[in-house]
């Protein structure tokens, strides 16, 4: 298979004719004379590169990014200390010039030949891309054949949003080196970027042409304006009222719009992501970076088709959330939580993966989170996954979502042992819309008309219209206050 080399991929990823270089050139280590130096000079004759990374600046459909690049052919990208002080070097000027950092790594990791002192260059790398991320920079990786070894486990791993090249290889002990140290291969297909896109290691595999185009898509969500934005009318609620049992069967038709149709039919920008980033994936519960009308927003929902196809929402999933809040708090990105669950995985699995003790994580992850936070309650809110999800500064409702401590069933059989008197339990916990509103938990009611289901298109452009007016009037608060106003208004509930 061909794979571009640095200079062809930053030619494919960036506007024509963007590039310009930060590179000087680099203080090589090795004694003149010696077999390093020789390897050296072949190197950049056979190349044409003069290192083992080139750094520099471009623009990205318009936008000004800095961009890190690896070339694999030079030493097989392998990092020494002029590698490692060029790309240190390159990160801190993005970050001091307050520019997104694009990374596209392809290494077999510390360049033996200058050992120990090379082997610590990690740290710095790894240093300097936290110092950029705790600026509330943009870092977005794309990872390369062969990304290996310490690259890979220091400034290759750390990306907000991370890619990865179709069949790469990718992999923390290069299997040349397992081979020679314990004597039989490595297994085949978990060194892969496929294997690790299952395992909810990377968020996507793509190639450099797609690359270019899931970069313009997420840097338009996490490099978004977040202050002037035009507040449009405030939305239309809905009046009417249903009966409680009605809501709960209306949420849990087949074809009433989910997070999905949400994201597809009122927002813009979206750009999926993956996993925790620590080896788990659920299909249960969305991560993505989107656009309401002009107000960004990172989006942890909630997918109750996949949940009713066997994928009940479990701990892995709840910790793809709490990826997401951390997500929104370093970027000072805009947090929406989508609600629509009959409720989470009843299993030994989940009870010894942790499920109570993460959703008593994401409540306090969320209900502490410095970053404006609005929830959708969009269909089905059964249980301890669903209240994981709500807390926040301001809460959606559509006219017929609902919550609950437990599916109306649950709770007639705990009552009376029997689930006979599920509706007329619904109608005593004052589960739906106006209920919650009349109890201070929902803010506002979005119409269904007369059910989301008749109208999902309508729907899901009334629902994005809400999140962008909540949202944009969150932006505008003082942190310190709306932040207050959270807990004031928790504490208060039932008072």
């Amino acid at each position: 298979m061909s794979r571009p080399g640095a200079r062809d991929l930053i030619a494919t990823v960036l506007d024509p004719g963007s590039w310009l270089s930060w590179d000087e050139p680099p203080a090589d280590r090795a004694e003149p004379g010696s077999a390093y130096a020789a390897d050296l000079a072949a190197a950049r004759a056979r190349t044409g590169y003069d290192e083992s990374v080139v750094t520099g600046e471009g623009l990205l459909d318009g936008r000004r990014v800095a961009v890190v690049a690896c070339e694999f052919s030079f030493l097989a990208g392998s990092i020494g200390v002029a590698a490692a002080e060029r790309l240190v070097r390159a990160v801190e000027r993005a970050t001091a010039e307050h520019l997104p950092l694009l990374a596209a790594p392809a290494s077999g990791g510390t360049r033996m030949q200058e050992g120990a002192l090379a082997f610590t260059q990690m740290v710095k790398i790894t240093a300097a891309v936290g110092a950029h991320r705790a600026a509330g920079l943009p870092y977005v990786v794309y990872l390369r054949h062969p990304t290996t070894g310490g690259v890979f486990a220091s400034w290759g791993s750390l990306g907000h949003v991370t890619a990865a090249e179709p069949g790469a290889l990718i992999g923390f002990l290069g299997p040349r080196v397992f081979e020679a140290l314990y004597g039989h291969s490595f297994p085949r297909g978990v060194q892969v970027s496929e294997n690790l896109f299952a395992h909810g290691l990377v968020d996507a595999v793509v190639s450099a042409e797609d690359a270019r185009e899931i970069a313009i898509r997420a840097l338009s969500v996490l490099c978004a304006p977040r202050r002037g934005l035009e507040r449009g009318p405030e939305p239309e609620e809905s009046a009417d009222d249903v009966p409680a049992w009605e809501a709960v069967s209306r949420s849990r038709r087949d074809d009433r719009p989910g997070v999905r149709s949400l994201l597809k039919l009122g927002a813009t920008g979206v750009t999926p992501l993956h996993g925790t980033g620590t080896g788990e994936d659920d299909p249960g519960l969305l991560l993505a970076l989107a656009r309401f009308g002009a107000a960004p927003a990172v989006v942890l929902g909630q997918d109750r088709r996949r949940q009713r196809a066997g994928n009940a929402l479990g701990p892995a999933g709840l910790r793809v959330a709490r990826r997401g809040m951390r997500l929104a708090s370093e970027l000072g990105l805009p947090l929406v939580t989508v609600i629509d669950t009959a409720g989470a995985a009843l299993s030994r699995a989940a009870e010894e993966g942790g499920l109570a003790a993460e959703i008593a994580r994401c409540l306090a992850d969320l209900v502490m989170l410095d970053a404006p936070t609005v929830c959708l309650l969009l269909g089905e809110g059964a249980g301890g996954a669903a209240l994981a999800l709500l807390p926040a500064d301001r809460v959606v409702c559509a006219q017929h979502a609902w919550l609950s401590p437990l599916p109306p069933e649950g709770a007639s059989a705990i009552l009376y042992r029997t689930v006979d008197f599920a509706s007329e339990i619904a109608a005593a916990q004052g589960v739906r819309a106006a209920d919650l509103r009349r109890d201070g938990i929902v803010d506002r009611v979005v119409p269904e008309r007369p059910d989301a289901a008749y109208e999902p298109e309508e729907f899901c452009a009334r629902v994005a219209r809400t999140l962008e007016y909540e949202i944009i009037g969150l932006l505008d608060r003082d942190p310190a206050e709306r932040l207050a106003a959270r807990f004031a208004r928790y504490r208060s509930l039932g008072s």
